[in-house]
């Protein structure tokens, strides 16, 4: 691969206005497409196999136009100090106020509070019920403001009010997250390369890439129902590897310079280096991106493939485009420890030939190797502890900021009907094989009445052909708590019972039954997914260093770091230390998707760190160094860019912590915490302390396995074996 990797960096570096032809001409085709695609709505949402989907769709079925995941809302109207809603003009402006939200286009019912018995027992809270046909995530903008619009004129009489429900949720925003982001790694760029222009090369590409990207995925979007999230996370990967990807092979690039070589020789030379790792690197990111589909939740799937598809042209621009770029600039790249004269190049170094920070840390870890490896398994083990609590489930209105009106509305509700009216259960009975449905209705409402922490259940709903019914179930407890679930698993335990003597299902769906269900589903995928992922990079990193022992070291260096994030996240988002300081106003459990999103992610990055600072390490050893030096060597000329790729990692991932959305701030705190641990503790700590300890024994591989493996050739052994044809040509021609 090196020999071929080799061949492309110099035919790039040759044919480089041809090759940026090529980008220039797909970034237009895909900006065009986007332009001209028709617009879409964010994507659907639907859980298959769990028993609130088998619900819902039953519910299609049975009780047409029902819309049963249409969008909700539930106007919450709270009357000024001492009087109440039942006043006769506080009266006046609700039911003026129900009037306007029933001319709603997409409005399929409004509640009325005084007939639906919809007024708090004090008197003082009333809400109206508002359902839509189209989901929260369909919803048009016109309803959206039609219904705030109604909200207003109702506060303008002098009423509190609040909306609360899916109606008027929106793609969070991360305000300028993304503008931080890249202003951090254009600093540290900067610092890197002491060049203007080296540094402004992995920013154009990585910004390429993620436009070619963004803009197929927008362009395919309606067609294969992609949603707004999927082009975030598409973005924010893709911006992350670009950047680390293209800094990889600059790096190298201006590491051949300082030995002497031409500079379209360097070129090859650094992508057949550096670029073999980073077509590795990639593929285990993408590995671990289209392993999501292992979940099973067609929305997440579909947000690993487009993700996966990002870093793809990731890799394709690092490889190409990059040695097109260095061909243009020519001399103005400088070779590795030269700056340019604007940021102090051509000065004498105080200490000529000092070794670089890297060198020094990596000397000190191969003389104390057991210290270093003692204080990084117990101090990320110390941070993995909290773990050990960790509760899952998926975020409501009661996580929101306390400035939203969603969560006012949330706490209006909980005071006027108590904190389970937020989350009420929706049982769906159907009595279709039953010889008499409406004694089976009867049976199940008088069952789940005698459960524990259920407070109101009201009368069965049947639907025109008497065959199936609704109840509504309102729980004692919060929608997250421990407490409601356990209330939604004795539901369905009651109706496996009910269904032995009446012939009838029982299913329990709604929104709180979906997280719980969204959850487990998660949960039960959690171990597969991560042996699939893990394990398919695992064969993938014994073809990369030959060696059994090396990448069995980076998994479970993985593994420890991620279960230390997770810690850390519970500790903050559930046990709420630190919570002020990151400004977490709502503690409770951990988003459910988030480990398996974390593993997923953070495991193709920590990867890219492994195979770049590694095959450093493996080409010095395979070229007759001793293994400790060859540690030391890989760190050399590795560790400033590993670190320079983390800080701009963590950069990137930390702006998001300053999302108002709960779930996108843990998101952003997770993998920007697990990144800093995986990168300092594992990769620069616990990676190099192992290999000192393990010596020749690490670079391992049982002769029969050797012989079956193909030879990849990372380290660039073949180019040697190219060079000196080539030199033997010359001489022939002389």
């Amino acid at each position: 691969m090196a020999t071929f990797l080799y061949k492309l960096g110099r035919l790039a570096f040759r044919r480089r206005h041809f090759v940026a032809l090529i980008w220039v001409a797909l970034l237009t085709l895909a900006g065009v497409g986007a332009a001209s695609a028709p617009a879409a709505g964010n994507t659907s949402f639907s859980i298959p196999g769990t028993e609130a989907q088998k619900a819902f769709d039953l519910l299609e079925q049975r009780f047409p136009g029902m819309s049963a995941d249409g969008a909700t809302a539930r106007v919450v109207f709270k009357a000024p100090q001492g009087e109440k809603m039942t006043d006769a003009v506080n009266k006046a402006t609700v039911e003026k106020t129900v009037k306007e939200l029933r001319s709603g286009s997409e409005v399929a019912s409004v509640a009325d509070p005084y007939t639906g018995h919809a007024v708090s027992k004090n008197g003082t809270i009333a809400y109206a019920s508002v359902k839509y046909g189209a989901s929260g995530m369909e919803l048009e903008d016109s309803s959206k403001d039609a219904l705030k619009h109604a909200a207003q004129d109702a506060r303008d009489a002098g009423l509190t009010v609040e909306i609360g429900g899916d109606a008027l949720s929106a793609a969070p925003e991360t305000g300028s997250s993304e503008i931080i982001g890249i202003a951090i790694a254009a600093v540290v760029l900067v610092i890197t390369f002491g060049s203007l222009l080296a540094a402004g090369f992995p920013l154009l590409t990585a910004i390429i890439g993620v436009g070619i990207g963004v803009s197929a995925i927008t362009a395919l979007a309606s067609a294969l129902d992609l949603g707004t999230t999927t082009s975030t996370l598409a973005s924010m990967i893709g911006l992350a590897v670009g950047i680390d990807y293209a800094l990889f092979i600059v790096s190298r690039y201006r590491a051949e310079l300082a030995e002497g070589r031409e500079r379209e020789d360097a070129a090859g030379r650094a992508v057949g280096t550096a670029g073999s790792a980073v077509v590795f690197a990639g593929l285990t990111v993408v590995i671990a991106l289209v392993g999501l589909s292992v979940v099973n939740i067609p929305m997440l799937t579909k947000m690993g493939v487009a993700a996966a598809g990002t870093v793809a042209i990731a890799v394709l621009i690092a490889l190409t485009m990059i040695p097109a770029l260095l061909g243009y600039a020519g001399r103005r790249i400088r070779p590795a420890g030269q700056k340019s004269r604007l940021l102090g190049g051509g000065r004498t170094p105080k200490k000529p030939g000092r070794p670089n920070m890297g060198t020094r840390w990596a000397s000190f870890v191969v003389r104390r190797p057991v210290a270093v490896l003692l204080l990084g398994v117990l101090g990320l083990g110390a941070a993995a502890i909290p773990a050990a609590s960790l509760e899952l489930g998926l975020p409501d209105d009661g996580s929101q900021p306390a400035s939203t009106t969603q969560r006012r509305a949330y706490d209006l509700l909980s005071e006027g009907f108590g904190p389970g009216f937020n989350g009420p259960l929706m049982i769906v009975v159907d009595a279709k094989d039953s010889a008499d449905p409406k004694a089976a209705f009867r049976e199940v409402g008088d069952e789940i009445k005698g459960l524990k922490d259920v407070v109101t259940v009201t009368p069965a709903t049947p639907n025109k052909a008497g065959d199936t019914a609704t109840i509504t179930v309102v729980p004692g407890s919060k929608p997250s708590s421990t407490t409601t679930e356990d209330l939604v698993h004795a539901i369905r335990d009651k109706g496996a019972d009910i269904a032995r003597t009446t012939d009838s299902k029982v299913l329990v769906t709604g929104s709180t039954a979906m997280n719980i269900d969204v959850s487990q589903k998660l949960n039960d995928a959690l171990l597969p997914y991560l042996a699939l992922v893990v394990g398919l990079a695992f064969l993938l990193l014994i073809v990369v260093f030959r060696s059994i022992l090396v990448p069995l070291k980076a998994a479970l260096g993985f593994l420890l770091s991620v279960m230390a994030a997770l810690g850390a996240v519970v500790a903050v988002f559930q046990w709420g230390w630190l919570s002020g300081l990151l400004n977490v106003e709502e503690t409770g459990p951990v988003m459910s998707m988030m480990p398996i999103f974390m593993v997923g992610v953070v495991f193709g990055l920590a990867m890219d760190y492994e195979v770049f600072l590694v095959t450093r390490m493996r080409e010095a050893y395979v070229h007759g160094e001793k293994p400790s030096q060859a540690v030391v060597t890989g760190f050399r000329h590795g560790a400033r860019v590993v670190t320079a790729a983390a800080v701009i990692m963590i950069a990137v991932f930390s702006g998001f912590i300053g999302s108002s959305e709960s779930m996108i701030k843990m998101i952003g705190f997770g993998l920007a915490i697990a990144v800093f641990f995986d990168a300092f503790l594992v990769r620069m700590a616990i990676v190099p302390a192992v290999l000192a300890l393990l010596g020749k024994r690490a670079w391992w591989l049982p002769k029969w396995l050797d012989r079956a493996l193909p030879n990849v050739d990372v380290e660039g052994e073949g180019l040697r074996a190219h060079a000196d044809r080539e030199d033997e040509k010359e001489l022939v021609r002389a």
